[in-house]
């Protein structure tokens, strides 16, 4: 986990230069607004894996991942952008409780 939260910060200071003419707070709204995005690239691109889609794109697992993956990605450099120093503590805390509910129902 280490590893992916030094590319995280490494990304995040890349994309920060890149909107450094933003104030911090449109860039942070901008990232979460990103993380939809890229969560409705996936759902377009399980649509056409479904055939429920009348633009003709196909599209396979590997394609609905990558979409995800990028989702995942977004998501976790809005949490960084909203908060640098905590993001990971935050994430890490969270990840523990929303798990430990499924723990627990899988023990009752």
């Amino acid at each position: 986990m280490d590893t992916l939260w030094d590319d995280i910060e490494k990304l995040s200071a890349v994309c920060r230069a890149a909107g450094a003419h933003l104030p911090d707070e449109e860039l942070k709204s901008l990232q979460v607004g990103k993380v939809a995005e890229e969560a409705g690239e996936a759902m377009h691109a399980l649509h056409g894996l479904k055939g429920l889609t009348i633009c003709g794109d196909d599209h396979a697992w590997p394609e609905v991942q990558n979409d995800l993956v990028g989702a995942v990605i977004t998501a976790l450099l809005a949490m960084h952008y909203i908060d640098p120093a905590g993001a990971r503590a935050i994430f890490e805390e969270i990840f523990h409780r929303r798990t430990r509910r499924g723990r627990e129902a899988a023990a009752a």
